[in-house]
Formats: structure tokens, sequence, C-alpha cells
């Protein structure tokens, strides 16, 4: 044992600058893709192909192309074509024994989106679409037509493998096509590009840009049955986003007969806001899609704050103008909780969160958007005012319902202790109404004795668990009915399971997992979730789940303490907070249970300075990523454990560091 200690001594203190690894090119994206596609599941597939065609969709919404074609071969390989201004090909300026083409598809954050003239407004921009799709493909072409000639250039795993070549004139007209075929090494060889699913993506790219023709082909034995798409399509929607509307709509009655739909400029010369909204009339779920420069932002952001804002004030306004004085009883869920809406945003340098683009965080992008937004809906209202009085006394009744709801939840959290039933489980929380208010679901008796103390007993509630609780894919139904750990989680939380699941019932407005920081604790964790995700889906689709994020480390020198969630967080902190200090006291927490309450507290439950994870679901309209969600549990965790092992198999090479 001496022996193992001195010689891990030994390899700390060798640790020098030649354990000091640095990645060139494009080496960072083969080595950790998921920063820059999102993993290297389905999803992260099709995302390269969202890549080349938001790139033709920047010269399309720039005014420089008017068609994009889109063609799968029965070989897997992709083109994208656009009859734009084509990407450079004369020497750049920087390195002057490559073409602007080359420094493009093998440099990350490299192109003409960073503050040039050449795009005022543009979906990529961080400059890494194109060289992370060339860095994570097998085989990459790349023809650009210029001036009559046409140029070629080939790449194979972020590498150019031929010359950039002047093929000669022709008579194409100028633009950029890009034909690759996504690397085996990265992806696995079981994943394909499905056609229905570039297909939506082609049609809701024609939808977003009403002058834009996109011309779609694929080989007719990559169709799959059921598909509702022809080999050869053209794609061309001139109502733009009422198209899209009506579309998906369908034949669902509607509170108005025409929906509100528009187009504004945003003030400052910023761009434009273009909208189409309706309510339909038949009490099943409303929508919101939501695009920024054609980016679908799944998990909206800042424009979609703006609308929200923008119809609250319109409505409230006019209300208050016909002499209605139940206008402050309205809020923006009321308006827009069951609303079908789309909403696409065109301005200069927007901000995503992430690389994927999911979340506008523009702050001014609110602002812009209310402004162009409740004016129209101003006209809107005041035009046709029989719609507007139609509209007002729908949005009213369900602003009753809701306040009625928050009644009954008043009335049930008066005596939720005594109807549960739970003495010794539960501590519920002191608050009356369901807003703020926090259930923590914990591991064990002696978690939950610390959480209790560390609770804020107005808003915080506790639940403790007796250890792993049943894994709900694999077990029967009568088990499932009959676990008392499940009947205690349902009957706390109030809002009921499966088809019986009712949103307004629901005691708490946040669900937290809080496990240890351990591989128990994870287990644990990912058993509540799938708990969570078959029996009670809508709980995490609305946004209630959450996970606690405690930490593994508490690093002590004096009268200074930092809190590391893990090691490698825990390595960081001491060589940049203590500099090596080798009088650093290193505590490691063994559970939440052996924590101070006043631990717990500040790492993991006060709001102020806690770390929490929302548990969410693929977007309903996005097919791909509820399927491979499905699918991912019933590898997991379902009955079948060759699916496991099979699973494992696969993705042990992705596994740099084991916690055995």
């Amino acid at each position: 044992m001496s022996d193992l200690f001195n010689k891990a001594a030994v390899s700390q203190n060798d640790y020098s600058a030649k354990d000091i690894e640095v990645l060139e090119g494009l080496e960072p994206v083969r080595r950790r893709p998921g920063m820059y596609i999102g993993g290297t599941d389905e999803v992260a597939f099709h995302h390269l192909a969202a890549e080349i065609l938001d790139n033709a969709m920047d010269e399309v919404v720039a005014g420089f192309a008017k068609t994009i074609s889109i063609s799968l071969e029965a070989d897997g390989r992709l083109t994208i074509r656009d009859d734009g201004r084509g990407i450079p090909v004369d020497k750049h300026p920087k390195y002057p024994d490559k073409s602007a083409l080359e420094v493009i598809m093998t440099t990350l954050h490299s192109g003409g989106k960073f503050g040039s003239s050449a795009y005022k407004v543009s979906g990529g921009l961080h400059g890494v679409g194109l060289s992370v799709v060339n860095a994570l493909s097998s085989e990459l072409t790349v023809d650009v037509v210029k001036n009559k000639h046409l140029y070629r250039q080939t790449y194979s795993r972020g590498f150019p493998t031929s010359a950039l070549e002047d093929l000669g004139t022709t008579n194409l007209p100028n633009g950029s096509a890009i034909t690759f075929i996504p690397d085996t090494e990265i992806f696995g060889d079981s994943l394909h590009f499905k056609p229905i699913v570039l297909y939506r993506m082609a049609r809701a790219k024609a939808f977003l840009f009403r002058g834009v023709e996109l011309k779609w082909h694929c080989d007719a034995s990559l169709i799959k049955e059921g598909d509702t798409l022809l080999p050869d399509d053209t794609l061309h929607f001139p109502n733009g986003l009422e198209d899209f509307l009506a579309y998906r709509i369908g034949e669902r009655p509607t509170v108005t007969p025409k929906a509100f739909a528009g187009k504004s400029t945003l003030s400052d010369d910023m761009g434009y806001v273009e909208w189409a909204i309706t309510w339909p009339d038949d009490y099943d779920d409303g929508f919101t899609y939501s695009y920024c420069n054609t980016i679908h932002t799944s998990q909206g952001g800042a424009h979609e704050t703006g609308m929200r804002a923008a119809l609250t004030k319109s409505l409230r306004s006019y209300a208050e103008m016909i002499g209605n004085k139940k206008a402050s009883d309205i809020n923006a869920d009321d308006i827009t909780g069951t609303a079908a809406i789309m909403l696409s945003l065109f301005m200069k340098n927007p901000q995503f969160q992430g690389q994927t683009k999911d979340r506008l965080v523009s702050s001014e992008a609110a602002r812009l958007v209310e402004n162009a937004m409740k004016d129209m809906f101003d006209h809107w209202l005041s035009g046709d005012t029989k719609s507007a009085n139609l509209l007002l006394s729908y949005i009213l009744d369900r602003a009753e319902e809701r306040k009625r709801k928050k009644k009954i939840n008043e009335m049930a959290r008066a005596s939720a202790t005594k109807r549960l039933r739970l003495p010794g489980k539960l501590a519920d929380c002191s608050h009356k109404d369901v807003e703020g208010t926090e259930l923590f679901l914990v591991e064990g008796d002696s978690a939950g004795g610390s959480a209790k103390q560390a609770r804020n007993r107005e808003k915080q509630a506790i639940l403790p668990l007796r250890g792993k609780i049943l894994n709900v894919a694999s077990a029967s139904e009568d088990k499932i009915f009959a676990n008392e750990e499940i009947k205690d989680i349902t009957e706390a939380l109030g809002c009921g399971r499966r088809d019986k699941f009712d949103e307004s019932a629901l005691r708490y407005e946040k669900i937290i997992i809080m496990t240890d920081a351990d591989v128990d604790g994870a287990h644990i964790a990912t058993l509540l979730m799938t708990l969570f995700y078959r029996e009670m889906p809508k709980l995490i689709a609305k946004g209630h789940l959450y996970l606690a994020m405690p930490p593994l480390y508490r690093l002590t020198l004096g009268d200074k303490s930092v809190y590391a969630a893990d090691d490698e967080a825990k390595e960081r902190i001491l060589k940049t907070v203590f500099k090596n200090n080798p009088k650093v006291e290193i505590s490691r927490f063994k559970g939440l249970g052996e924590m101070p309450p006043h631990q717990l507290k500040e790492t993991t439950m006060s709001p102020e300075s806690r770390t929490l994870l929302r548990v969410l679901l693929p977007d309903p309209s996005d097919e791909t990523g509820t399927e491979y969600t499905a699918n991912i549990v019933e590898q997991l965790m379902g009955t079948k454990p060759e699916l496991r092992f099979r699973y494992i198999q696969e993705h042990a090479k992705f596994i740099d560091d084991l916690d055995i």
C-alpha cells in the first residue's frame, strides 16, 4: 500500500509542461463533438445538416440568394447548394499560402459574420458551422461557382485531401455546394440521415422566409412507408408564417375568424419581426414555435418574452378602453397558454445559449419585439372589434379558471398534511400559494433530517425516500401501483398520474431531486427521472422538475472555504484559488446526511447560492428528439439487459475516465 502512495506522489510531482496537451486545428471538435453539436446521437447527427442549411439561408436572408437545393443520395451523401455569392476562393490576407475557402473549412471561428459588412443578419454567428461539419465528416467536397468558373476542393476529417482546383468555365449560377458524409468513427455506423427529418427542416426554412424556394430531392429507396414526402418537391410559401400557422392548425376551430399576423421593422434598423398567432377553441393544447434568423429556438428566450409582454399590455389596454373592469386580472399565461404561435425574429448579432442555439438570450430582443408588436396588436384589436371582443371574452374566461384553480390549491394546502397522512415523512411548507414553493426528494432519513434543518420552512418541503425506488420502466403495473414510495410521491404532489395528471392540482412549483454526489446518488436520480418520465411526463414538459447539484468536496484554508462539484473542479480550484498550497484541507462529503445543515443550505438549497439543473423533454414537434428520448429510456432502464449491454459497447469508446 505504501508503494502505491509513493508512486502516486511521484506521479503528482512529475506533473510538468510535457503533460500539457495543445489541440490544434479541428482536433478539439473530433475529441469533444458534444461541445459543438450537442453530442453524437441522432439529433446531433442531423445538426450537421442544419449547420450547412443555416449558412445557405444566411445568403438568402442577406438578399444574395433565392434558391436552395437539398439532395440526399442512396449512399447517405448529402448535398446542400445555394445560388448566393459563393465562398471566397482568393488568397486570405492573413494566410497568404491558403485560400479563404480553406481557412473557413479548417479553422474554428472564421467567417464573414464577426462584424464585417458581408452579413447584416445571420443565424451562423460563431464561425464554427462549416469547419465543424468538415471535422466530423469522413468525406466532404466543396464546389464554388464564381464569375463563371467552377472551383472544387475535397476534405476528410478536417484536412484537405486535394488542392483548390479551377475546373474551368461553367454556365451554373454563382453559389456554393457542400457534399458530405458524416464520419462513422464519430457517430458509429448505425446512424443515417432520415429523409423526413431533413424535409421538415427544409420546409420550416421555406415557411420562415417567404421569398426563398427550396428544391428537395431524395433517393426514392430511402423513403419509408408512412413518410409524407415525395422524392422530388419544391417548397415555396408566399405568405410565410401565415402559411406555416395554417398548416399546423389544420381544421381546428379558432376563437377569431382570422389570425393576428404581421411583420414589423425593429427600431434602430435592427432587423424585423414576423408573427402569426391564433387561439384554438377546441380545449387542446396550443404551441409556440419561435425562431431567430431562421434558427429554431426550441427553449424560447427574449423574443418570446417581448411578444408576451406586447400581447398582455395591448389586450389589457383594450379592455380598459371599452370599460371592462376585469382587465387587471389578465396575465401573459392567460393569453399565450393555449395560443398557437409562430414567431420569427431577424436581428443583428443575436446572442444564443450554447452552440446549438436553443435559446435566445439577447437582452435587447425583448424590448425590440415588444415595441414592434404592441402597436400592431393595438391596431388589430381596434380595427376588428368583433374579433377583439371574442378574444377578450375567451381570455377573461381563462383568467377566471386560473383564479378558481388557485383557490382550490390554497384550500388543499391548508389541510395538506392531514389529508396526505404522511407523519414523519413529508415535512410540508407553510406557504399557502403554489408559486415559489419547492419539494425536495431526498435519499434516506439522514439526509432528510439535515434538509429539514436547512430548509426555508415557509416555501421548502422535504420528502425523504427509502434508498433506491422502484424502476418503473421494468416493473409490472401491479408493482408500480402497490409501491409505497411511489404512492408517497404521488400523494405529496397531489396532481395524479398518467391520464389523471392535472397540473392545476400540483402542490409545488418546483420538484427538486436532491441526491448524494456519487454513483448511487446518480442512480437514484435516474430512477426518479424515469418515474416522472413514465408516470407524469407533463410535469417535466411544463418545466417543474429539477436536479440539485450538491458539492462533493469542501476546500478550506484558514477562514476561506470553497466547494467543488467533482474531482475536476477540485483540482482546478486547488490550482487557481489556492495556488497549489499544500496546507489546504480537503473534506469529501460522503453523503448529504453528513453535511452540516448550514453547509447544505449554502451549497444546495438556498436559491441565492445553489445550482439547479432543469430536466427538459424535446419539443413535441421534434419527432426525432422525442423518439430518441423514448428509445434511450427503454435501452437504459427497460426490461432487456441486452439493450443496455449493446449501449455500453457502442459508447465505451467515448469514456475517458472511469470512477470504479
